[in-house]
């Protein structure tokens, strides 16, 4: 059983999930990639407990992360159980479904029949009696919002998840579902968007409809899948995720003219004395609605990076419009 730095609380910093009473690390750990059942295990197990000693108590996870699908719930429920099960209590773990899981026609979407049977099958894997947070991890266009949303309702008062979210509802969508939940008396806790300097459709009005309600923003993709990091400029590294098959991140998305701007961008980020993904972690949370980033990492030193910008300063105004200029030209 591993022991924890007694530290751990130190240098991190948490803020509130909306007007909840919830507190988040502003840096979160997503299992998307590189904890599944093709990935090394003991990379896995020694990026999640540095993770936990620096003060990152939100481990983010969904039915489908591996790959395989549901291999990387299985290798964090084994992390949790022989290293961290006396700790469960300081840890805000979470799951979605929404995604393909299983076949035929209930193994997908958002069904109450999905969504139940999903959540069991994610404490099952993980080992633990409930999740703190689970998801709508994506719209139904075929179910009604009422059905996935009394399903959330139904996970949280069964005590299988504390509270609901939902994960890239579009703005008017969100606050149809924030209102079928109130009417439930399970409020939403949290919506799940990606967000980064390449990817901004939350500013086209998701922020402002979270703000109204009081709901928290944790959002995930702020390196644009490694693309907004050094990786990229002088190529494809071997090894990377645009190298990868499985990977979402691919050798087409890597266009010129986005790696002219992230090589203007790390210019601003070396003046600032940030790396260039530092520099887009700070960028992402600048605006106070941004309760949390979930950060995707490979190793234990992407983690220590990430980590080191809660304590770096805050960009200037004038750094964001050296920003603004180079993104919009």
């Amino acid at each position: 059983m591993n022991t924890p730095d007694k530290n751990r609380y130190e240098n991190m910093k948490y803020a509130r999930c909306g007007k909840s009473g919830l507190m988040l690390p502003k840096i979160s750990l997503g299992l998307w990639h590189n904890f599944g059942g093709v990935d090394v295990y003991e990379n896995a197990k020694e990026m999640v407990l540095r993770a936990f000693d620096l003060g990152i108590t939100h481990f983010d996870l969904a039915n489908n992360y591996g790959p395989p699908p549901g291999s990387a719930e299985e290798n964090f429920g084994r992390i949790l159980r022989s290293e961290l099960a006396a700790h469960r209590e300081e840890m805000i773990l979470t799951s979605k479904a929404g995604y393909l899981m299983w076949p035929g026609p209930y193994g997908e979407w958002g069904s109450r029949k999905y969504l139940i049977a999903s959540c069991d099958q994610s404490l099952k894997r993980m080992g633990v009696e409930y999740v703190d947070v689970f998801y709508s991890h994506r719209p139904d266009p075929d179910t009604p919002l009422e059905e996935t949303m009394m399903a959330l309702d139904q996970i949280v008062r069964s005590g299988k998840a504390l509270y609901a979210g939902i994960s890239s509802y579009s703005p008017e969508q969100s606050e149809e579902a924030f209102k079928i939940l109130q009417e439930l008396g399970t409020p939403c806790l949290v919506h799940q968007p990606s967000y980064s300097m390449f990817d901004r459709w939350v500013e086209d009005g998701l922020l402002d409809v979270l703000e109204k309600y009081g709901v928290g923003a944790v959002v995930f993709s702020p390196l644009f899948q490694g693309l907004l990091t050094d990786k990229y400029l002088k190529g494809i590294p071997e090894g990377s995720r645009a190298s990868k098959k499985h990977g979402f991140l691919q050798a087409s998305q890597i266009t010129e003219d986005k790696i002219e701007k992230v090589r203007a961008l790390n210019e601003i980020a070396s003046a600032r004395g940030q790396k260039m993904a530092q520099m887009a972690l700070s960028w992402v949370l600048r605006d106070e609605r941004v309760t949390s980033v979930i950060i995707g990492a490979s190793k234990v030193s992407q983690i220590e990076d990430a980590v080191a910008v809660v304590n770096q300063s805050a960009l200037s105004a004038e750094e964001i419009d050296k920003i603004e200029a180079v993104l919009v030209s």
